[in-house]
């Protein structure tokens, strides 16, 4: 067996519907834009995608707009909706548990007179909706609370938050960027004005992504130009990406009830074996239905978080010892510290599509091995395996 890959949530690998997209259109020339035959071609694979994810997520194919990823979605959205609400409307409120993307896009805000609200969550990650609605004021020109946080896996009650935003008249953005791949998203069940979503999260290629922008609701661009996509994202539209985006989406969307049911018996096979060993404890909501079935978030005693990412390499084990999207930053993440997690060290296993019961069962011996050898002092025996394997999902 090769290596084994538990880091899907920083990246999925890429779905066979969405590599036969990228085949087809990456040997075409055109840009979407132009009025020739060659980019009315071209433009025909953005709108077909741009169909394709509109019905998958309960809107109009006009509301959709494609970027370069979840960052960019993040940005456009929060940026975007604050920089265009009316007058006097300078309040933003969102948790402090965000995604870096959301932060640091809130931070910029207030950087330029913007006063801000950070939600605490609860030690399991839970935004809880009544503080939400608590920090709201009159002046509040947009809320962000994420629909599943990417570290720990908690879910946030959207339907409930959304809701009564919506009859306060307060734009509400979601990044759904962790979720989508496992739970139902529909802006229609959750009352949002932007949704963001990154298509490398559910099988689709690296380097692009969506926003959902309800039409009527102003937005201020962020990036400015040509004017494409409503003139919102100025910027020639990769069409193949798109196309690729779109093919992923669709299928994740087919395959998503089948996959979550997958996901949480592995997960219940993780946890079985992994608390068994003194000093692993589980993080995040003990509720099912408030977690995501595909991670898992893990603090660990008795080891440090260096020798352990060190030790589950060598060993063949991909997995994230912090959110990759601050990986390298040499402290602990921000959600880890809003939760207040404590342990020696903490881990994160995301599974998803490609992700078999075998895999699981050895994942699970692995992290057992490296734990109680660096305990012990011992070496972590290293895999001689080639690397991972090579799968697509359809």
């Amino acid at each position: 067996m090769g290596t084994l890959y538990f880091d899907h949530a920083a990246s999925a690998p890429l779905r066979d519907e969405a590599r036969a997209a990228l085949d087809t259109w990456f040997a075409r020339t055109g840009n979407p834009s132009a009025t020739h035959a060659a980019g009315r071609l071209m433009r025909t694979a953005v709108e077909e995608a741009r169909e394709q994810v509109a019905a998958c997520l309960g809107a109009r194919p006009g509301d959709i707009v494609f970027t370069s990823g979840g960052t960019e979605s993040d940005n456009l959205a929060v940026k975007g909706l604050a920089q265009a609400a009316p007058a006097g409307r300078t309040h933003v409120v969102t948790s402090s548990v965000e995604h870096p993307a959301v932060r640091e896009s809130v931070r910029w805000l207030a950087g330029r007179g913007h006063e801000t609200t950070e939600v605490p969550a609860a030690s399991d990650g839970v935004v809880a909706a009544d503080d939400v609605f608590e920090a709201v004021r009159p002046d509040t020109a947009v809320v962000s609370i994420m629909a599943a946080n990417n570290e720990i896996g908690a879910i946030n009650d959207l339907a409930t938050i959304g809701g009564e935003l919506r009859e306060r008249g307060v734009p509400f953005h979601v990044d759904a960027v962790q979720a989508v791949a496992t739970l139902p998203v529909d802006v229609r069940t959750w009352p949002c004005d932007g949704l963001s979503l990154s298509a490398h999260k559910f099988g689709g290629p690296q380097g692009v992504g969506i926003a959902y922008l309800r039409s009527g609701v102003p937005i201020e661009p962020v990036q400015h130009g040509g004017g494409q996509d409503r003139g919102v994202r100025s910027g020639t539209m990769p069409a193949a990406l798109i196309a690729a985006c779109g093919a992923a989406l669709e299928a994740a969307i087919a395959d998503r009830d089948d996959l979550h049911g997958r996901l949480e018996g592995f997960r219940k096979l993780l946890v079985d074996r992994l608390v068994a060993v003194e000093g692993i404890r589980v993080n995040g909501p003990a509720d099912p239905d408030r977690r995501l079935a595909s991670h898992l978030h893990l603090s660990i005693d008795g080891v440090t978080p260096d020798a352990l990412s060190l030790a589950l390499d060598r060993a063949g084990l991909q997995a994230s010892s912090a959110s990759a999207c601050v990986s390298g930053a040499g402290k602990a993440s921000h959600v880890v510290e809003a939760c207040r997690i404590d342990g020696d060290a903490v881990l994160r296993l995301s599974m998803g599509a490609t992700t078999i019961a075998d895999e699981v069962e050895e994942a699970a011996t692995i992290l057992t091995d490296a734990v109680l050898r660096l305990r012990a002092g011992e070496p972590v025996v290293q895999r001689t395996s080639a690397g991972p394997r090579d799968r697509v999902v359809g």
